[in-house]
């Protein structure tokens, strides 16, 4: 009776083997359900990111709101006409610094200081005038007689 007992406990091990450590044994799916749960977590992540840089793009080729906007604060331009603001910090050296350690994926929108204001009377404008009539219409209101 005691050799039956042995070999019916040594034929239970034999077929729970497989069951908990096998190829398709449960450690074997808990495992599985972990890396789903990771990859559904990822492919979650990375659509909230397609859909912020399709709004991105859809804001770019719909107008020029989007493209001026960039211009403005990534890039410093100004309007013809506009009177450009700079914000100047008292210290200096620590700005320099400051603006040395910021990466140029970065966006400086939306920060405020509490420093002075330095304000530039006649910025020189980027833009080379256009010829043709639009001289003749400054020549006009300057005062001066456009050629023919």
């Amino acid at each position: 009776m005691r050799l039956v007992t042995v070999v019916l406990v040594v034929l239970l091990v034999l077929i729970q083997f497989p069951l908990w450590w096998g190829h398709g044994g449960w450690l074997r799916v808990h495992e599985l359900r972990e890396a789903l749960d990771a990859q559904a977590k990822k492919n979650a992540d990375e659509k909230l990111r397609n859909q912020r840089i399709e709004g991105e793009v859809q804001d770019l080729q719909a107008g020029t709101a989007a493209v001026e906007e960039r211009a403005r604060y990534e890039m410093g331009m100004v309007k013809d006409g506009e009177v450009f603001v700079q914000f100047v910090s008292p210290n200096s050296a620590a700005s320099t610094v400051a603006a040395a350690s910021v990466s140029a994926e970065t966006s400086t929108r939306g920060q405020v200081s509490a420093a002075p204001v330095a304000v530039v009377p006649n910025p020189v404008s980027r833009v080379k005038p256009a010829h043709g009539k639009a001289e003749k219409g400054a020549k006009k209101q300057a005062g001066e007689k456009p050629k023919r």
